[in-house]
């Protein structure tokens, strides 16, 4: 009986021809160590879905990102996965920022690169608007309009939070 993991990827794959694995050169392979984890697609889509950053998901799945980048480039079925990591983590970034400007931050807990985070989602905001739009079935127009107006709305409640903290930085 195939397991949990390889019944997931048979259904994200069940469309696309069977096609040879993408040869990957030498030089891809700078910085890897020893043979690969098997897993190490699931792994790095799932690290991305989490971080938003392909250096960090490919050093903790243990592959070079040139190794990341060829397979996006080669195979239509990654290139699909690597897109729908990534709306997530951007997904959760909103959601996470959302909740430390709504809530504020710990004193004692880690501290945040809000600004970061919000440069980080208006830099994506055209790939997000062209996801909610086919989500929603609306006009891409449209929804980056509404993604504009929720970055504006995180971007003043940043500068309203940094004012009351007496923090002047931009």
């Amino acid at each position: 009986m195939a397991g949990a993991p390889v019944l997931r990827w048979l259904a994200q794959h069940e469309d696309e021809p069977v096609v040879n694995r993408t040869k990957i050169k030498p030089e891809l392979k700078t910085g890897e160590t020893g043979p690969l984890n098997r897993h190490w697609r699931d792994l790095f889509l799932d690290i991305l879905a989490e971080t938003s950053n392909v250096s960090e998901a490919a050093r903790r799945a243990g592959i070079n990102p040139s190794r990341a980048y060829k397979l996006r480039r080669e195979e239509e079925g990654f290139a699909r996965s690597w897109r729908a990591a990534l709306i997530e983590g951007y997904e959760h970034l909103e959601l996470d920022l959302l909740a430390r400007l709504r809530s504020g931050e710990a004193k004692d807990g880690p501290r945040h690169d809000n600004a970061a985070a919000l440069r980080l989602l208006a830099l994506h905001k055209d790939t997000m608007a062209q996801e909610n739009a086919q989500r929603l079935g609306m006009d891409s127009n449209r929804a980056r309009e509404i993604i504009e107006g929720k970055l504006e709305e995180l971007r003043q409640r940043v500068i309203a939070r940094r004012q009351a903290r007496g923090d002047t930085t931009q």
